[in-house]
Parts: C-alpha cells; structure tokens; sequence
C-alpha cells in the first residue's frame, strides 16, 4: 500500500469514528435543564417528575436566608432556596440518573456559599447522595479558591477560563453564552462559521471530560435538535413539558 493511500485510508477511518461516535451519543430527558425553574407552576416538581436532569435556581443571601428570585426586587421571605428546593431534594431516596441543581448567586459570592454551606449540612442525604450535585454557577469564588469548598459544592466553569487539574476536579459543567457564538433571536439553523465555533468548543469542554450547558438558546424544537447533533450536553428549556416530550420520542 503507497503512502498516499495509507494516509487517505485512516483520513477515511477516523471520519467514519468520529461519525460513529457523534451517532452513539443517547439523549434522554435527563439532558434536559430547566432554566430558571422557580418561575414553573411547580419549581422542582416539574422538572423532577418528568426527569430533568439539570434544574436552576437564582439565590440571594438576604438577612440571613437564601431566598429564591431573579431581582432583589421580587424577593419573598416565603420562597426560600430550602423550602421550594432542599427540602424536596431531601426526600429523594433513589434516583434513574443524577440530578444538577445548578445555584446561580446573585449576592456576595463567599458570603451567599457561607450560608448555603452551613444549611446544607442539615441536609446529610442530600450531601451524601452521590446522584445528586450541588453547582454553583452566577457570581463565583475566584477558581483558585474552589479547591476550598467542601466535596459536595461543586462549580459551574467557562470556557474561556483556564483551569489547573485541581480546580478541574471542582467543576461539574462547562457553560457558556448561545449568543456568543450566534443571534439567539434566530431560529432557524445556525451559519457554517457558528457551528464551527459551537463544534470547537463543545469539543474543547469534551477534552476535559465536562459536559456542556449554551444559555440563552431559543426555546423551539428546530434549534433543540441542532444542539442535539452538536452533542450539548443539556438542552436549555423553559418549556419543562414540551423538551421532556420532544426527547421521549427521540
């Protein structure tokens, strides 16, 4: 065999693995996430009934509580992080798949995780349930200080970060902006220059063995698809019924 055909041979292979390999990649409805989930009809309920497997809350640390909301605007001493969410947590017993509660601090970073950290420990079966992670995502810890926090607080990284293999070992997803690489108001399919970007770092968070989130997706099954075949990790949702229906017959 010449050269050039040995060199045209494993070109051909290694397209037909990686073609393989992009096809073997299953998705459920546990790749779903439920963003911003306390503004559903039933925070956590939905997400968990029709097999979420990522959910996201926005937490602020107000006299003492983490109370859940989007704005300081809308806070509500009765909506706090433990009743809409660490309580129900707490009762799960066995679940089908992991589940991400993905926490986005809106408050000071250190402080909101003091407090969050110290209503956890009340929480052993949460904490000690290794299908269940805690991520923190919004405003962070500086990643140098990641390594800090206890085993069962985990981190939301970016991709245009840099990260050492200790830090790595804190993060739990990769996320990053839809609108970063493409006009979130389009949805039809994205350019052949927007889907080059999106292959080249979903491959980059793939590299490092963590999946990946794109926020601010539209929320219509054409673009739940694409994601899809660029193999994102979690799809993005507003619409808990309509993705969990979408995926079930996929």
């Amino acid at each position: 065999m010449t050269p050039i055909i040995k060199i045209s041979f494993c070109i051909i292979f290694c397209a037909i693995q990686f073609f393989v390999q992009a096809q073997q990649m299953p998705y459920s409805v546990a790749n779903a996430h439920s963003h911003n989930d306390y503004l559903q009809q039933h925070p956590f309920y939905a997400a968990y009934q029709n097999g979420f497997g990522s959910m996201e809350v926005d937490v602020h640390l107000a006299n003492g509580d983490l109370l859940v909301a989007h704005s300081a605007k809308n806070l509500d001493v009765n909506e706090t992080l433990e009743v809409l969410y660490l309580i129900p947590l707490s009762k799960i017993k066995k679940t089908s798949h992991s589940l991400q509660l993905l926490i986005d601090i809106k408050t000071s970073p250190i402080a909101t995780l003091e407090a969050l950290i110290s209503i956890l420990k009340k929480y052993p079966s949460i904490i000690e349930n290794e299908d269940i992670r805690i991520v923190i995502s919004g405003n962070r810890p500086d990643e140098s200080a990641y390594t800090n926090y206890p085993s069962f607080i985990w981190f939301d990284g970016r991709l245009e970060k840099s990260y050492t293999t200790e830090q790595l070992e804190k993060i739990a997803l990769i996320s990053d902006d839809y609108g970063r690489f493409t006009s979130r108001m389009k949805k039809e399919r994205m350019s052949h220059a927007a889907r080059d970007k999106i292959i080249a770092a979903i491959e980059k968070a793939h590299v490092m063995r963590k999946p990946v989130r794109l926020w601010g997706s539209p929320d219509v099954p054409a673009v739940w698809a694409e994601l899809q075949q660029l193999q994102v990790d979690y799809i993005n949702t507003d619409q808990i019924e309509a993705l969990a229906a979408y995926l079930k017959t996929k």
